[in-house]
């Protein structure tokens, strides 16, 4: 489906969200905020999508938050600013980042070009990150008079670490693919022409072995726990989710599948198959 800003499309258990503004370089405005957030949504409530892939059209994955209005594009309460960002816009910022967090299926983010400010941390609530070689990166927020945005003080420290996190929002200088890899920003570097390909094999690794019920479980619980100081949040949970899951049919399935040592086909549907156990 073909939106505003950017196109939702189906491809087996794949949902390919791919922003779509290339000759404005995929600024972001709260449109595409907006749509993104239904995209997840959508993906969520559809047992026939395993994994979403977030990638963009063009040269560029995301230059950014859309400043074509000048000076005062970021003015949320007057002009192109309200209209963009601001009382005039369809939704906020922080939409995208709730209906990320939210989703029980699992996203790879695929940097077909450079992504900058929100560009960047907009793909922060992803769960696996892989880039173009010839991308680069920045956190540039206090190089415009803004700070980080779209929860990107939480996230980006934990994904990278605080020093490192300190380091590239206090300088907003730009950074390369290859340091982004060592960082452990992306975990995988490839040339451009072999990114879209790469990306569907990674989400068909995971569409065709693992149990969708235990993805979106095993995904909640490491954004939930991992920031834990101790294991026992964790450990109050997981024994019990484990003993819930071991009665049911994907477990049978999963089991029988290596003995049988033939792939799996897992019964079980996020819509109808998650236990009733409060993360």
């Amino acid at each position: 489906m073909r939106q505003q800003t950017l196109e939702a499309r189906q491809e087996g258990p794949i949902l390919w969200v791919i922003l779509d503004r290339p000759d404005a370089m995929n600024a972001y405005t709260a449109a595409m905020g907006a749509e993104i957030t239904d995209a997840f949504h959508q993906a969520d409530g559809d047992d026939s999508i395993r994994v979403i892939i977030l990638t963009a059209r063009g040269r560029v994955f995301c230059a950014g938050a859309d400043v074509s209005a000048g000076a005062g594009s970021f003015d949320m309460t007057a002009g192109e600013g309200a209209t963009n960002f601001g009382s005039g816009a369809r939704s906020h910022d922080s939409d995208f980042v709730a209906a990320m967090m939210a989703c029980r299926k699992p996203s790879i983010v695929a940097f077909n070009g450079s992504a900058a400010g929100v560009g960047l941390t907009l793909t922060l609530p992803c769960d696996i990150r892989i880039a173009a070689d010839t991308a680069k990166f920045g956190c540039v927020f206090a190089r415009r008079g803004l700070v980080p945005e779209a929860g990107s003080v939480w996230f980006l420290p934990h994904i990278v670490g605080l020093p490192q996190a300190l380091r590239w929002c206090l300088s907003g200088a730009l950074f390369p693919a290859q340091e982004a890899l060592e960082k452990g920003l992306v975990s995988e570097i490839c040339p451009a022409a072999e990114l879209e390909a790469r990306a569907r094999a990674l989400a068909l690794e995971i569409a065709e072995n693992t149990a969708p019920v235990a993805i979106a479980l095993t995904r909640q619980m490491l954004w939930r726990y991992a920031a834990e100081p101790t294991p026992a949040a964790a450990l109050a949970v997981d024994a019990r989710l484990n003993i819930a899951l071991g009665q049911g049919a994907d477990v049978h399935e999963g089991v029988a599948a290596f003995l049988e040592k033939r792939p799996p086909r897992f019964p079980g549907t996020v819509s109808n198959d998650m236990p009733d156990i409060e993360l």
